[in-house]
C-alpha cells in the first residue's frame, strides 16, 4: 500500500524558493498533500502559494486565524493540525526533496513498532555571502548526518551524549517523517515561545517519547539551502545572543525533563546544559559566585564543554 504523507513547509519570506520546495515534493508519490502554512510574509510568498493551490490539486494553503507572524514552531503546529495523511514530513521553505526523500521509509515503516525515520541531508550553496557567513562559523558540511545506524532508546541518548559512541551532528527536521497518530498519542507539539532552536527541542522529545530509527544516513535525501537570510548564520557562536538562545532552549527542556519524570541520567544532562547557559548570562562577582555555588552541588557542571567558554569571559 502506498504511503500517504503530509508534507508541512512554513513559509516566510520565501518568495524566491518556495515554487522549487513544492515541486520537489510533488515529484513523489508517496507525497499525499503540501501543507503550506503562509505567516505574514514581507515579501510576495502568500502570492506565490496561492498559485501554488491553483496549480496543483495537493497543495492546500493555511494562514493563523489573525493572519498575523507566530513564527515556525507555531505554524508547523498548525500545519500539523491541518494534516490528513498518515504520516508527517517537515520541509523548510527554501530547501528541497530529492528523488530517494522516501525510498527508506517505504521499507522501514512496515515495521509497527517503527514511529519515525530520520536520514541524512546535503549542504547548497544560494549565495556567495551566505556561503561565506555559514563557513566562517561552521565547518564545511556537505552531509549532515549520524555516525552510525540507531535505533530506539539509542537515539534519545545519542542526541544527549549518552551514549559510549560520538553520535554526530543531530538529525534536521527535513530528514524526518513520523507517524501522525505517535504525534496524537504523546501530544508532541513545537513549542511556539521558541521563535528559534525548536526544532531541535522537537527532536529531542520526539526520540524520547517515540521510536526512531536512522533510514539513509550515508546519502542526501534533501537539500538544505544556504544564503544570505538564513538565521543560523547570523548569530556569532557564544555571543550573548547565543547565549540567551541556548538558555531558553535548554530551560524549556529541563522543565518538561521534570515534569515527565525522565531517567535521571538524561534529566541530569539536560539540567547541566540548561544552568551553563544560564550561567553565561551572569555578569560580575554574582556569576562567579554563582558558579562555585553550582561546582558545589554539581561538580560535573565543570566538565560541560561549555566551561571555558563561558566562564573565563
Amino acid at each position: 500500500m502506498k504511503m500517504k504523507i503530509s508534507v508541512i513547509i512554513p513559509v516566510y519570506n520565501a518568495e524566491k524558493y518556495i515554487s522549487k520546495a513544492v515541486e520537489s515534493a510533488l515529484q513523489l508519490d508517496e507525497v499525499y498533500e503540501i501543507v503550506l502554512v503562509e505567516d505574514q510574509s514581507p515579501d510576495h510568498a502568500l502570492q506565490l502559494c496561492h498559485e501554488l493551490t491553483q496549480k496543483h490539486s495537493r497543495v492546500k494553503l493555511f494562514q493563523h486565524p489573525d493572519q498575523g507572524n507566530h513564527g515556525a514552531g507555531a505554524s508547523r503546529n498548525l500545519g500539523i493540525e491541518k494534516a490528513t495523511g498518515d504520516f508527517i514530513a517537515f520541509l523548510d521553505a527554501d530547501d528541497y526533496y530529492l528523488p530517494n526523500r522516501f525510498d527508506a521509509e517505504k521499507e522501514l515503516f512496515k515495521d509497527p513498532k517503527v514511529d519515525g525515520v530520520f536520514n541524512a541531508i546535503g549542504t547548497e550553496y544560494l549565495t556567495e555571502k551566505g556561503k561565506e557567513e555559514f563557513q566562517s562559523k561552521f565547518k564545511e558540511i556537505s552531509l549532515s548526518t549520524v555516525n552510525y545506524p540507531t535505533e530506539g532508546e539509542e537515539v534519545f541518548k545519542g542526541l544527549l551524549s549518552l551514549t559510549t559512541k560520538t553520535f554526530g551532528t543531530s538529525f534536521h527536521l527535513n530528514s524526518l517523517t513520523i507517524r501522525r497518530a505517535a504525534l496524537e498519542a504523546h501530544h508532541i507539539r513545537f513549542n511556539k515561545d521558541l521563535r528559534v532552536h525548536q526544532d531541535s527541542e522537537f527532536i529531542i522529545k520526539l526520540a524520547y517519547h517515540c521510536y526512531l530509527k536512522t533510514g539513509n544516513i550515508t546519502e542526501a535525501v534533501a537539500m538544505r539551502g544556504i544564503h544570505d537570510d538564513n538565521r543560523i548564520t547570523k548569530i556569532v557562536k557564544y555571543s550573548p545572543q547565543y547565549n540567551q538562545r541556548q538558555f531558553l532552549l535548554w530551560k524549556s527542556l529541563n522543565d518538561w525533563a521534570i515534569s515527565n519524570h525522565i531517567p535521571t541520567e538524561a534529566r541530569k544532562r539536560i539540567y547541566l546544559q540548561y544552568k551553563s547557559f544560564d550561567l553565561s548570562l551572569k555578569k560580575g562577582l554574582i556569576k562567579y559566585c554563582t558558579i562555585l555555588g553550582e561546582a558545589l552541588k554539581n561538580p560535573e557542571i565543570l566538565k560541560t564543554k561549555y566551561r571555558f567558554t563561558y566562564y573565563n569571559r
